[in-house]
This record gives structure tokens, C-alpha cells and sequence, in this order.
């Protein structure tokens, strides 16, 4: 067998012999995920006098696709846990000049050598992470061979064993975050909390990668956990006095906080005070067993999610307000929380409190609510911050009129010919040879 990608359709990329005579060629004695092996199978146990129906459904057969597919797994962890081939060393010119002497060079960089598995794996961890979704009976077995970059792996894959040996002694669950891009999970304020404490997060940045931890869901009996939903807890703080803290800050921003939950009415599930937020004043967070923005933009990208919605496909979303942030204290003293039931605050505050909702939403990773009442507020602010009185357009400019004047000619004595000279023949020599 090859770990080759086959150029064989898929019905023919193995083919079953019995005692050395081709049976079949189009038998699926592998799962689809392993479309790219390419084989033959030689059996001396299969009855050559059946017709091919009986075949397909022998005992036999299924033990064979049983087999043939632990033998590919193991074929796959055999080059992944192959060492690094050695370095060949080549012998460097030595330059010498006219005198004799040894011309100094600086030495060639060397570049970094990819371990063979790594370069296979980058052409089809597509189809590993499609068998720890399709196959329960080897995911086990899949998700050793999984490789992963994270926000302190430096660029490069590792594995989850090395992931789950790298935990702090207090940690009991993986972390991990799902985007489009690495750059833009690097800077994720989610990730705020996580550096500060020095953890471990793996960056996912395919399709099919929060699909796959859906099926997966731990390693090692460690849980995956998405550090974008909400109540994420740390063992290593003081709970008493995380408890305390909650409370003061909780006496102090009640008002707010129930006050925030009615002025954004349906377009926020609820908001709660955060306690990982670092220099952001707010985030937008997943429920803990809801979908994730990540995986809300692929559901609703997929071709048939027409008429799909509601709590399902839009999620529980949580507004986490940073108490420490000085726009929040700002509010508490420009917000009349006694007033009347009607009480609407001025313009500028109800702008400044959709726009903390809609730059939350957008670290989040959410989509913004409504564009155009996003627009109208960005408008309002350009017109506050250039100390504009109105929105009202001036009058249609009134362009000059220009009258039609002919051109001037140089002296009013017309063209004389004889200043032309083509090709350095003069006209008048052109015109007697014509």
C-alpha cells in the first residue's frame, strides 16, 4: 500500500485479489477519508464461486476493511513517530585569491528541515480530521496523529500529547480558539487572560476543525474548551477572593448592568460583568454549550441553510462589560437609573452605548446588528469630532461661464509651408518632383 495520493478515482484505488486473481476492483475496503491509499489486497480465504454480491457482504470482507484500515493508521504513526532523517553534509568551496590565500565567506544559513511527516500531514489532515469525525470506532488512534499550532508553538505543528504534557499542573481542560486566521486569533482579546497566565491555546483555523472537536470533544481525558464561551474559570486564583470581588463589583455595577439588559432589549441575550477582560471595555461571548462565532459563520455559509434560525443558528449571546474600564464608570455617572420608566438618556450616551455593543460584537467575531443604524451613530460621531452644526448639504456650486473664443495665430500672417520640412526634404522640392 502507498500513503501516496492515488490518480485513480476512489473505486479503484484498491483492488482485492483472491489467490492471485483479480476479483474486483471497485470494493470499498477502505472508509472514504482514506480515499487517497492506493493498494491491493491478495486473500486466500474468500470463495472464488460466488457471484459478487454474496461477496461484498462476507464476514470476511468486513474483517478485511477492518484490517486493511488499522494497517493504514499504523503505516501513518510509523512516519509520524519516524525520527528526523540526518542532515547530509556538504563540503563548502573554498575560495582562494590571486595570492593564495583563503578568501573568507560567511557561512550559508541552514535552512530548517520539516520532519517528512509534517510535510505529508499538510497535504492531508483534511482527510485525518474527516476520519475523527466519521470513524468513532479509530478516533482514538486519529486524533494521535492530529497536529495543531497554538499561540506558543511558534509556527510550528505539535501534537496533543505535547500540548497535554506542556499544561500547568492545575489546568484540566485544553484550550483552543477558532477563526480564519492565526494573526487575527493572536490578537483576539479573548486571548488577553491566557497570555497573562501563560496557558497554552490552539489556534483552528480550517473548516472543518471545530467539527471535528465536536466529535472529538477530549484527549487524554483532558476537555476542549473554547476559550470564547462564557464562565471560563481558572484553578489558580484565590475563589475566595474572586468571590468577594464579583460581589463589590457587582454591588457597584448592578444598576448599570440591569439598565444595559433593557436598553439592547433582543439584540444581546444578557450582559455580565466580566472578570478576564484585560484592556478591552467589552466582548461579546458563547453560551457554554451554544455555537461559537466561528461556527456560526460556516453553518450560515453552508448552501442549504436557507430558513435556518433563530436561537439555534444565531446563538446565546453574552455582552461582558470590563468594570475596570473607564467608559463603564463614565456611563455610571450620566445614566438617572431613578428616573421615570420612560427615561430616555441623551443621544450621545445611547451612541456610545450601541457602539460598545457593536465593537464587542466584532472582537467577538459576531457580525454587527443592524449596518445602518451603525452607520447613522459613525456619522454622528465624524460630526461631533469636526465640530459640524448640521447634516444639511450646501447649495449646487456655479461654475463659471466661458465664452467660445477661436484660437490665436502666431503674428495673424496664416502658415507659411515653407517652415514645414518632412523628413528634411522641402516642400516646395516635394511638391516639383510630384
Amino acid at each position: 500500500m502507498s500513503l501516496q495520493r492515488a490518480d485513480l478515482n476512489y473505486e479503484n484505488s484498491m483492488k482485492l485479489y483472491v489467490r492471485k486473481v483479480l476479483i474486483s476492483d471497485d470494493f470499498q475496503l477502505l472508509p472514504k477519508y482514506m480515499s487517497f491509499i492506493s493498494g491491493v489486497v491478495d486473500s486466500d480465504d474468500l470463495p472464488l464461486n460466488v457471484n459478487r454480491e454474496t461477496l461484498q457482504e462476507s464476514k470476511i470482507i468486513a474483517i478485511i476493511r477492518k484490517k486493511v484500515t488499522r494497517k493504514v493508521i499504523d503505516m501513518i504513526k510509523k512516519l509520524a513517530d519516524s525520527p528526523m532523517p540526518e542532515e547530509e553534509t556538504e563540503e563548502e568551496e573554498v575560495e582562494i585569491d590571486e595570492e593564495g590565500n583563503i578568501i573568507e565567506t560567511e557561512p550559508k544559513a541552514k535552512e530548517e528541515k520539516v520532519h517528512p511527516y509534517i510535510e505529508w500531514y499538510n497535504k492531508f489532515q483534511p482527510s485525518i480530521k474527516l476520519g475523527v469525525i466519521e470513524d468513532a470506532a479509530n478516533r482514538k488512534r486519529l486524533t494521535k496523529l492530529l497536529r495543531v499550532k497554538s499561540n506558543k508553538s511558534d509556527g510550528k505543528f505539535i501534537s496533543f500529547e505535547d500540548y497535554v504534557s506542556n499544561m500547568k499542573d492545575w489546568q484540566k481542560e485544553i484550550y483552543f480558539i477558532a477563526g480564519t486566521d492565526e494573526k487575527e486569533l493572536e490578537r483576539s482579546p479573548f486571548m488577553d487572560k491566557f497570555n497573562e497566565k501563560d496557558l497554552e491555546v490552539i489556534y483552528f483555523t480550517e473548516a472543518a476543525d471545530e467539527y471535528m472537536v465536536s466529535h472529538m470533544r477530549e484527549f487524554d481525558g483532558k476537555k476542549l474548551t473554547t476559550i470564547t464561551h462564557e464562565g471560563i474559570e481558572f484553578d489558580d486564583e484565590d475563589k475566595d477572593l474572586t468571590k468577594r470581588r464579583a460581589a463589590a463589583y457587582e454591588d457597584k455595577f448592578g444598576d448599570l448592568v440591569k439598565f444595559m439588559n433593557k436598553f439592547y432589549g433582543k439584540a444581546i441575550t444578557k450582559v455580565k460583568i466580566s472578570t478576564r477582560l484585560g484592556a478591552d471595555p467589552a466582548i461579546v461571548s458563547s453560551s457554554e454549550y451554544g455555537q461559537t462565532a466561528n461556527m456560526e459563520r460556516l453553518m450560515k455559509a453552508q448552501a442549504f441553510a436557507h430558513g435556518q434560525g433563530g436561537a439555534m443558528m444565531g446563538g446565546i449571546k453574552t455582552l461582558e462589560i470590563n468594570p475596570r474600564h473607564p467608559f463603564f464608570v463614565s456611563l455610571l455617572d450620566n445614566i438617572e437609573f431613578d428616573a421615570e420608566e420612560d427615561y430616555r438618556p441623551p443621544q450621545e450616551i445611547r451612541d456610545s452605548l450601541w457602539t460598545i455593543l457593536d465593537t464587542a460584537l466584532l472582537n467577538g467575531g459576531y457580525p454587527i446588528n443592524e449596518g445602518k443604524a451603525f452607520s447613522y451613530r459613525m456619522l454622528r460621531s465624524i460630526k461631533s469630532n469636526l465640530g459640524i452644526d448640521s447634516f444639511d448639504l450646501l447649495p449646487e456650486i456655479d461654475p463659471k461661464v466661458e465664452e467660445d473664443v477661436p484660437p490665436e495665430v502666431d503674428g495673424g500672417e496664416g502658415i507659411n509651408m515653407e517652415d514645414f520640412v518632412l523628413d528634411d526634404i522641402d516642400v516646395d522640392e516635394f511638391a516639383e518632383t510630384e
